[in-house]
């Protein structure tokens, strides 16, 4: 049974007509960067809620949620709504695997998004941990269009501050934006171009695959890469690709 700790909203960003981010103030969580809470409001009596990746760190003070809101949906068309004051409930505990503790000790990291998956990636990537452990990571990030395409400046200083590790790789399937891929993230793969931007091979060798965000993009991801050699990741049998659906 969920218990549900009192959140004030402190800050609202709007991205673009239907993309917000939420910043919240709750008593301090414990969670690892990389999972998600359950983020509800008190509607009729009853708390509706569904999951949202934190894009914070454990360390950062208030949780921040980004998140769609979907046409007729009940509970983000309320969430986009909100103003700086209003009350939210925030589930207790944090869940989810996409976290650095269950990636095996590997060379190359690979972080593959849609949409508002690229949440839990920003949480992991804005803690010293992942630039201690690994060699290169590679982030790609796919949007429908450049508005779409959420905090770009904080990329942007990460690949100022490791510009030898980080490699960002946006993706943009509806708009034709310079120094983007304009295709879709399993066209990139199975024609090379995302490879040849990296300029590192996917292969089973020191890789490690995070997948989050669409349900087709991480199935479809996870069956190419399953054609390589790479296997699914559980802790019962350590593999190549952990992964997270959003819808």
């Amino acid at each position: 049974m969920i218990t549900w700790l009192p959140g004030k909203v402190v800050e609202k960003k709007q991205w673009c007509a239907d993309l917000f981010s939420l910043k919240i103030s709750t008593s301090p969580l414990i969670f690892s960067s990389g999972q998600f809470v359950s983020v509800g409001l008190d509607i009729e009596n009853k708390v509706l809620a569904r999951p949202y990746s934190l894009v914070n760190t454990p360390q950062e003070t208030l949780l921040e949620i980004h998140f769609n809101s979907v046409k007729d949906g009940i509970l983000s068309h309320r969430l986009a709504g909100l103003v700086a004051g209003d009350t939210v409930q925030i589930s207790d505990r944090a869940s989810g695997l996409l976290t650095l503790e269950e990636v095996p000790d590997v060379s190359h990291l690979w972080l593959f998004a849609t949409g508002t998956g690229i949440g839990p990636f920003l949480s992991v990537l804005k803690t010293s941990e992942p630039w201690q452990r690994f060699e290169k990571i590679i982030l790609c990030y796919s949007v429908k269009t450049l508005e779409k395409l959420a905090y770009r400046d904080d990329f942007a200083k990460l690949r100022l501050r490791y510009p030898e590790q980080f490699c960002f790789v946006p993706f943009i399937t509806r708009e034709e934006i310079p120094e983007t891929i304009h295709s879709r993230i399993t066209t990139s793969i199975e024609n090379g171009e995302l490879e040849s931007r990296a300029v590192l091979k996917i292969s089973p060798n020191s890789n490690h695959i995070m997948l989050c965000g669409n349900s087709k993009m991480v199935g479809d991801v996870t069956t190419l890469l399953e054609k390589r050699g790479l296997r699914r990741h559980t802790r019962r049998e350590p593999g190549h690709i952990a992964t997270e659906k959003y819808y």
